[in-house]
């Protein structure tokens, strides 16, 4: 290929040149020097590119800086963060398998585990994050492929115990996946703490300006497949000339794994304009994530303080359950506090539709305050029980804390809290 780019887990280094910004490389097509190398690359899509609907120059680039940030062996972006998930789960399950959840998860990752899957012959267990080591091992059945949970869930905001799920899952020879979204590798790093494999909503906090949607998966490199049941990694595929992604691919087999099978046949492979404006926003992460964890603890004292708050849930007060498990795998609790306002539905309500510098959007983690009702929005497709299991109240409210001026912030909810009381 002229002027081969390389291999899909290297990052785009354009020749004989040091760009300001990252080039966007608006492609789909890749030209060869003969029908030998296509056909060679075609046999093992790792030694260069073949077309954008697996790879792009510039969302490798992406992929690469994700990678490091996390510390793994290998990042593969998608179109969105439910994309992410369905691969990281359909990477290892197929009909006939189970996994098991952690019930405090995102309403949407919910629907997709318990019905989505289902409809593929795939069960998912819910387990509460707090039941106890053996009421999780019991939850465990011969065909549980993998453990899931978020590091931060949302809205409930309780925090995963990584550490412990990790051993639990090993234990049975099964990899932990964790929702990293709301954390982001700036507050913490799943993989330091045993997590096997990470995936993001990119959408949210990397990006951090309502721009564009998409989600990563990310390998740590460190499960070792050969000592579990996982024969699509450890079997020749037959959709790939009989390789055998562990033998080929060692560590990355994995990540290799999901690109050169389900990214080839789902095709959910952002485009290069997504990638560099993903990369504006991770360029700003590291300060963005520092000022929004500063303002939402000032939020969440005050809130906690109101006396028409019957709870608030932030990792970051002291009173919070999570308190302690914040301590131990977070550098801050994020910029989304989830309370309850006293009244319910018809209070929660009136309460974000007086607010005037926050938004009432389907959206969270923004430079923009923004307030949403997961029961009524988000979650609206869970049932009463499932509303509980995910930690869910009636009056709960989720509110992300952006980046404006904090006594701007607080004048917005006080004038609310008073139209509420009206």
């Amino acid at each position: 290929m002229k002027d081969a780019t390389k291999c899909l887990h290297a990052g785009y280094q354009p020749k004989n040149t040091e760009p300001r910004v990252m080039p966007i490389v608006q492609s789909t097509t890749y030209v060869y020097d003969s029908t030998e190398e296509v056909a060679a690359v075609f046999d093992d899509p790792t030694r260069s590119l073949i077309y954008s609907r697996f790879a792009n120059p510039t969302v490798m680039a992406v992929e690469e800086k994700i990678n490091a940030l996390e510390g793994g062996v290998g990042a593969m972006c998608t179109t969105s963060g439910q994309a992410a998930s369905l691969l990281s789960v359909l990477n290892l399950c197929q009909a006939g398998d189970s996994l098991i959840s952690s019930s405090e998860i995102y309403g949407g990752t919910v629907n997709l585990f318990a019905f989505t899957l289902k409809k593929l012959g795939i069960e998912c267990i819910f387990v509460d994050k707090n039941a106890t080591d053996e009421e999780i091992h019991n939850a465990f059945k011969p065909n549980t492929k993998l453990v899931f949970g978020e590091t931060i869930a949302n809205p409930a905001m309780t925090v995963l115990d990584i550490e412990r799920f990790a051993n639990i899952a090993h234990s049975h020879n099964v990899p932990l996946i964790v929702d990293n979204t709301f954390a982001t590798p700036v507050l913490c790093r799943p993989f330091d703490f045993g997590a096997d494999i990470v995936i993001h909503s990119t959408t949210k906090y990397m990006d951090g300006h309502a721009v564009q949607g998409g989600g990563v998966i990310v390998d740590s490199g460190n499960f070792d497949w050969t000592k579990g049941d996982f024969p699509e990694l450890t079997q020749p595929d037959e959709s790939y000339h009989g390789i055998v992604y562990t033998q080929a691919y060692g560590k990355m087999a994995y990540i290799i794994k999901a690109r050169m099978q389900l990214m080839r046949d789902f095709g959910c492979y952002p485009a290069a304009n997504s990638a560099f404006l993903l990369n504006l926003g991770l360029e700003t992460l590291p300060i963005r994530m520092k000022q929004y964890c500063e303002n939402a603890l000032k939020v969440a004292e005050y809130l906690e303080g109101n006396d028409l708050v019957e709870s608030v849930t932030y990792p970051g007060l002291k009173s919070d359950p999570s308190y302690e498990l914040g301590k131990k795998y977070l550098k801050g609790c994020s910029g989304v506090i989830s309370f309850v306002i006293k009244g319910g539905r018809e209070t929660a309500m009136k309460f974000m539709n007086s607010l005037e510098l926050a938004s009432n959007e389907v959206h969270v983690a923004d430079i923009r305050t923004c307030v949403l009702h997961p029961a009524s929005e988000t979650h609206r497709q869970l049932t009463d029980e499932q509303l509980k299991a995910a930690g869910i109240e009636a009056g709960m409210i989720r509110l992300s804390v952006g980046l404006e001026d904090i006594d701007d912030i607080m004048e917005d909810l006080e004038k609310g809290f008073a139209k509420a009381r009206a």
